[in-house]
């Protein structure tokens, strides 16, 4: 709820905006392309899956038509010259999930500065806040004193601002791709990854700073409680293992959140795929139910991911802050 908590939502879009695009194209011959640009009509028309869950350097839009009524109509985002570091070209135009991850900084930003303020006027009357502003003050209290102030330990206040950012700019990302027309961002493994590395600087700095010069302890395991000759050996096998395990942090954080948003999704436009699949309305009811319950797990997922990966990254932090013990 601090001014803090804006920067570090900014922060987050602002990294996964610059994320690289790499495209690699293969040749084709000039039949094989005829042949393809033939089938492109009907492959468009029954592909509703992969728009979805893919990124484009397009956005899809509903459009009205007097003939067909409401149809989809693709608005190309702009494109720039490609930077070349050495030998890599680098795409860092923006894309659907660039524009989804942007809205959703900037929904996190206006809700709860919205609720940060509507909160400071009660305050100030002596009456609690009403409406959302009350439901997102509930939120927060819960993440902050349940959830991160328990894993992180003493002194965690300092760490409820980027926790707390990360929780509900995750959450917004999430519901985004609920909504149609919209994009699932964080089923993005790039996305992701943007910010379990910036958790994970956040862990390892965290534990700088709290363990000082003891901070290699946590990387070169050196038993002192052991003979000489029974230290090097220990201290060459679990050496590794420490090491790791700090990789293994990240990497859980950016597969669990990436797979679980993207195979929902995936079972939902499968669903409703079904009856455009078999050309009949009749097939309709039974895929149409199984989407809506998966809809509603959805939703459930949505708040559960943005609560693990919160509930995670409060207890890597409390444990390489709480080695030294």
């Amino acid at each position: 709820m601090k001014s803090r908590s804006i920067l570090f939502a900014l922060l987050a879009s602002v990294c996964v905006a610059a994320a690289p695009v790499l495209r690699a194209q293969e040749p084709q011959g000039a039949a094989e392309s005829q042949a393809k640009a033939a089938e492109a009509p009907a492959a468009a028309k029954i592909d509703i899956i992969t728009p979805h869950i893919t990124d484009a350097h397009a956005i899809e839009v509903p459009w009205p038509s007097l003939e067909e009524g409401f149809l989809t109509k693709e608005i190309e985002l702009p494109r720039w010259a490609p930077v070349h570091i050495g030998s890599v070209e680098v795409d860092l135009s923006p894309t659907k999930h660039v524009v989804m991850l942007l809205v959703a900084a900037m929904l996190a930003c206006v809700i709860l500065v919205g609720a940060a303020r509507s909160q400071a006027r009660s305050a100030r009357t002596g009456r609690p806040p009403k409406g959302y502003a009350n439901a997102i003050e509930a939120m927060v209290l819960y993440i902050r004193n349940e959830v991160i102030l328990p894993n992180v330990g003493h002194h965690g206040e300092g760490f409820v601002p980027y926790l707390l950012t990360i929780f509900f700019f995750i959450l917004f990302a999430n519901l985004l791709g609920l909504v149609p027309y919209m994009s699932t961002a964080t089923g993005n493994i790039a996305v992701t990854a943007t910010l379990a590395i910036l958790t994970f600087l956040v862990i390892e700095i965290a534990g700088m700073k709290a363990l000082g010069k003891g901070y290699i302890n946590t990387i070169i395991f050196w038993p002192h409680d052991m003979p000489l000759m029974m230290r090097v050996p220990m201290s060459m096998i679990l050496s590794p293992v420490e090491l790791l395990g700090k990789f293994t942090k990240p990497f859980a954080l950016t597969i669990r959140l990436f797979a679980n948003m993207t195979a929902g999704h995936i079972v939902v436009l499968a669903f409703v795929g079904m009856i455009f699949t078999f050309h009949s309305f009749v097939v309709a009811p039974l895929p149409l139910a199984m989407a809506v319950a998966i809809m509603f797990l959805e939703l459930m997922v949505a708040f559960l991911q943005a609560f693990i990966f919160t509930l995670l990254s409060s207890v890597f932090i409390g444990l390489v802050r709480e080695s030294h013990h």
